[in-house]
């Protein structure tokens, strides 16, 4: 299992300064934005695809620093009931799949993306209850007769292409926990499946462990982020965890994005990287760096630090006391 970054937070650098940084502590791969709300700080999509001699100079880049790319990240709306914006946005992901292609990088990160609730409203709806029953209507509508059409067609040209294609799971978002992930992938191909966040599950009263071996059995895990998730008991306690204050609000929020160890204890991460062992999983794990409490430096370098004693370095040996 490697220890990978989102290079995001590190986008004032450039990409060698940046690289040069991730290899000194030890960093094994690297996500790179390449549109979208990401970015493209280090990697300029329009600019590298199809251009045979800009990727030989970041292949050349990688080598030189020890790296893999684990992932392109181009998280955006594809749904939005604005026709341009959706458009933009698919025209994004349709050619992150075709760089990563030709990159020969096995996933793409993004969202799943969220409609409206009807087919004239302007502004994406994020279901959360069937009742009223309208709202059960909105959802029944987004599903069947926006996201599934479009991921139907958007698997089919991920396959063409041999790239699978990893969904956030992300609240505001259609997909925004596992069961809501294995239909989509069902109602698809294998193609689709899940860049497993915990951090957006945390403060949903999900667990963690349970949702990798859930989506373990669907074979459903593409690529992992490794982000926490601290939930803050005394503003849950009085108005729950569904939080509006801004991020930057930190004392009044009911939960934030924390650096790994500061949402859950170094055994929890043991915990989890077992799990995903114990699943299948030998990819990346991608630290997404978005703490307010600290630097993008000395957030990625406390989580890279735990993760280093979490991750497994070696296959499982003989199991020679089970003879």
């Amino acid at each position: 299992m490697d220890i990978g970054v989102l290079t995001v937070p590190l986008g004032e650098e450039s990409i060698a300064d940046a690289f040069a940084y991730l290899d000194g502590l030890g960093v094994d791969a690297v996500e790179l934005g390449v549109g979208g709300w990401p970015g493209e700080a280090h990697l300029d999509r329009t600019a590298v695809l199809d251009d045979d001699r800009a990727q030989e100079e970041l292949d050349a880049l990688l080598n030189e620093y020890g790296l893999r790319i684990s992932a392109l990240a181009i998280h955006n709306n594809p749904l939005h009931p604005d026709t341009d914006r959706a458009d933009e946005a698919d025209r994004e992901l349709r050619e992150a799949i075709e760089l990563a292609d030709q990159l020969d990088v096995d996933v793409v990160t993004c969202f799943s993306g969220l409609p409206a609730g009807a087919p004239d409203d302007s502004t994406p709806n994020w279901i959360t209850a069937p009742w009223p029953t309208e709202h059960a209507d909105a959802h029944e509508y987004q599903w069947d007769e926006v996201a599934i059409p479009y991921w139907a067609d958007l698997a089919a040209y991920a396959d063409d292409h041999g790239v699978d294609v990893a969904i956030e799971m992300h609240p505001n978002m259609l997909v925004y926990e596992p069961t809501g992930l294995v239909k989509l992938r069902e109602a698809t191909n294998e193609r689709v499946g899940a860049n497993f966040d915990p951090s957006h599950l945390y403060w949903q009263g999900i667990d963690a462990t349970e949702a990798i071996r859930y989506l373990g059995d669907h074979d459903a895990i593409h690529h992992v982020h490794a982000k926490d998730t601290k939930v803050y008991d005394a503003n849950a306690r009085v108005k729950g965890v569904l939080d509006t204050a801004a991020y930057t609000e930190e004392p009044d929020r009911s939960w934030l994005f924390r650096s790994i160890g500061y949402g859950h204890d170094e055994a929890h991460w043991k915990d989890l990287v077992s799990t995903l062992r114990m699943v299948g999983y030998e990819g990346a794990l991608s630290i997404e760096h978005e703490d307010s409490l600290t630097s993008s430096r000395e957030g990625l370098e406390k989580a890279v630090d735990v993760l280093q004693r979490a991750v497994f370095e070696t296959q499982p040996g003989e199991a020679y006391w089970a003879e």
